[in-house]
């Protein structure tokens, strides 16, 4: 073949392989179409030419460059067009306001234009931007729209509350309706724009008129009654849109207009008119969270009801708790009883509410939490000293007996709770007056807390998961505490009370002391003689029961009355207490040891056979 043949077929194969190659990479940077359009017709001209047979070179792919240039080449202009037409749109109106405030100020200064002329031109000002922001909003720019209008709005309320108490050009009552104008106009807005942001500026607008148009004078009936026309008007648009954070907007300007007028103003002879409006007020935000409508997304939208639902209960009950205590009542207790009984009502009605299952789920418990908040609220109000511990034992029990009849978790954490309170109380601040041992105020209050624990113990062991048996575990252990403390006291006070009759009338009898000795000592004795009678009681019962469980509770305190009896009583006690102290022990430790060695309850072969796991700590001693 002629060799200039042979180099322009070459030629013509590598023009072929770079116009392929342009071709892709046009495609890879997404060109538009006109582009695309030149480049196709070129790498069409190496179609005609077949592909040489060898050597067979495929092209490298270099997507990977023209990828690195491509933000440059797409973000200029996008950049360029946010700046042309956001930024310096709202710079240029900043600008335009600020010299217009600048200059209207300094005709302001120089008396050019009067009160009137200001006030006008206020009002005209904020309804022409109102009105300029609608041209925005039709041509895609909602968000400015409606940052306008909050400027429009503004001067608007500025402009009315000039008027009335700066320049005194309108009464209080045409500022009011102008100002009420304003707010209804915004809600209307919002309610045809569907904007949510709208109708919490109305909200905001609504909720600074009264403070903006404060005459210093007591007007609580029209004060509340425009307060009550607001919070059902948020009522009714949180009802028919998705617009429940409104309810947080509307409760916050609720409670900081009642808060401010009830520190400046209130006084008891008020009490019926002011309890009134707060039953009002509470009514409306209880309602809230059964009627408001389902929001479409949002975690927010979620915990807007149930907080809001939550700090009304709450808020209300400390405000009619604060105006019946100035006038020396418990009444308070029913009133928390009756508020108990309202909830429980509202969560069978949130229960049959149709729509969507898991927050009528969320609502129901949310009303039975705080049913159950009243009930332990009411028991400390009404009763005294150590009924009230009581009160919260039995009130553990009723929850734990309603828990396991409808299986529900939110009780059984009220039962903790309960639980919780009634124990403290019984160890930290309960202080009870013996007059006689055993058969007393405190031991029946300990009582019932044993019963109340050792039913909650039974309870978790019928459960058979972890929950239940961590829950038996838990309440035996502190059972077993309760009843050691409460034995321990009477003690304690039992050889207290003795010491104290070696004192006739407070004053110490030299001669007395050694009679007083042998009242500790043998206050000392008893407690190691009670101690190890209470761990042969429960090492009993773990025999009984077959429960390892039990028996090492029973091993510890043994254990813990071992270390008294070798490091205290024998260098405390006298020799006769001592040495019943040491025989009582070894005698008890020894009769442990037979009974384990015996192995009568074949402890060790149910360990062998696998059986019970649970054995195994307390029976591993195996050989005879």
């Amino acid at each position: 073949m002629d060799p200039s043949g042979s180099e322009l077929q070459e030629l013509r194969r590598l023009v072929g392989e770079l116009t392929a190659r342009v071709f892709r990479i046009e495609q890879a940077l997404s060109l538009p179409s006109g582009v695309a359009a030149e480049a196709s017709p070129r790498a069409q001209i190496p179609a005609p030419l077949p592909p040489p047979a060898e050597p067979k070179r495929s092209a490298p792919d270099i997507p990977s460059r023209p990828a690195a240039i491509s933000p440059a080449s797409h973000g200029s202009p996008d950049l360029e067009s946010r700046i042309g037409s956001h930024w310096l749109n709202r710079i240029g109106i900043t600008a335009v306001l600020i010299g217009v405030s600048y200059f209207l100020k300094f005709a302001f200064d120089n008396n050019w234009i009067g009160p009137a002329g200001r006030v006008a031109i206020g009002l005209v000002a904020g309804i022409a931007i109102v009105v300029w922001s609608e041209n925005f909003r039709r041509r895609g720019y909602v968000i400015f729209s409606y940052s306008l209008k909050a400027v429009g709005i503004g001067v608007l309320y500025l402009s009315l509350y000039a008027a009335f108490q700066v320049y005194s050009l309108v009464p209080g009552g045409v500022a009011f309706m102008m100002m009420f104008a304003v707010t209804a106009a915004t809600a209307v807005m919002a309610w045809t724009q569907d904007a949510e942001i709208l109708a919490a500026f109305a909200l905001i607008g609504g909720f600074s008129t009264p403070m903006l148009l404060s005459t210093g004078q007591n007007r609580e009936v029209a004060l509340f009654a425009y307060v009550v026309v607001l919070d059902l008007g948020a009522l009714a648009l949180v009802i028919l849109k998705p617009w429940r954070r409104l309810l947080v907007l509307s409760y916050v300007g609720t409670l900081g207009l009642y808060t401010g007028w009830y520190s400046s103003f209130y006084d008891l002879t008020q009490i019926r008119m002011t309890v009134g409006f707060a039953t009002l007020f509470f009514a409306i935000f209880a309602v809230a969270p059964l009627l408001a409508r389902p929001a479409e997304k949002g975690w927010l939208s979620d915990v807007v009801p149930p907080l809001v639902a939550v700090v009304n209960a709450a808020g209300y009950f400390l405000q009619i708790y604060i105006m019946f205590e100035e006038i020396g009542t418990k009444d308070t207790a029913w009133f928390a009883l009756a508020l108990a009984a309202l909830y429980i009502f509202l969560s069978r009605q949130a229960r049959g509410r149709a729509g969507n299952p898991e927050a009528a789920r969320t609502v129901d418990l949310l009303h039975l939490a705080l049913a159950l908040g009243f009930i332990t609220v009411a028991i400390p109000i009404r009763l005294d000293a150590h009924w009230v511990t009581m009160g919260w034992f039995v009130e553990a029990a009723v929850l734990l007996w309603v828990a396991d009849r409808i299986h529900s978790e939110l009780l059984n954490l009220f039962v903790i709770g309960a639980l919780v309170l009634g124990v403290g109380r019984l160890l930290l601040i309960d202080n009870f007056y013996i007059p006689r041992p055993i058969f007393n105020n405190r031991m029946a209050t300990y009582a019932v807390a044993i019963a109340v624990l050792g039913a909650v113990a039974g309870y978790g062991s019928r459960r058979k998961d972890e929950t239940g048996r961590m829950a038996a575990v838990i309440s035996m252990v502190a059972l077993n505490l309760l009843a050691l403390i409460a034995l321990s006291r009477e003690v304690a006070d039992y050889y207290s009370q003795e010491m104290t009759n070696l004192r006739p009338q407070g004053q110490w009898d030299p001669s007395a002391w050694r009679d007083w000795q042998h009242v500790k000592i043998a206050r000392d004795f008893t407690y190691s003689a009670l101690w190890m009678a209470y761990g042969a009681m429960l090492m009993a019962v773990g025999f009984w029961r077959r429960s390892a469980f039990v028996r090492w509770q029973a091993l510890v305190l043994i254990a813990f009355t071992i270390g008294k009896v070798f490091l205290y009583d024998v260098s405390e006690l006298d020799r006769g207490y001592r040495i019943v102290s040491f025989i009582v022990l070894g005698a008890l430790l020894l009769a442990i040891s037979f009974v384990y060695q015996r192995d009568w309850l074949r402890l060790s072969g149910r360990n062998n056979s696998g059986e019970s796991s649970k054995e195994s700590p307390a029976g591993s001693p195996a050989s005879r």
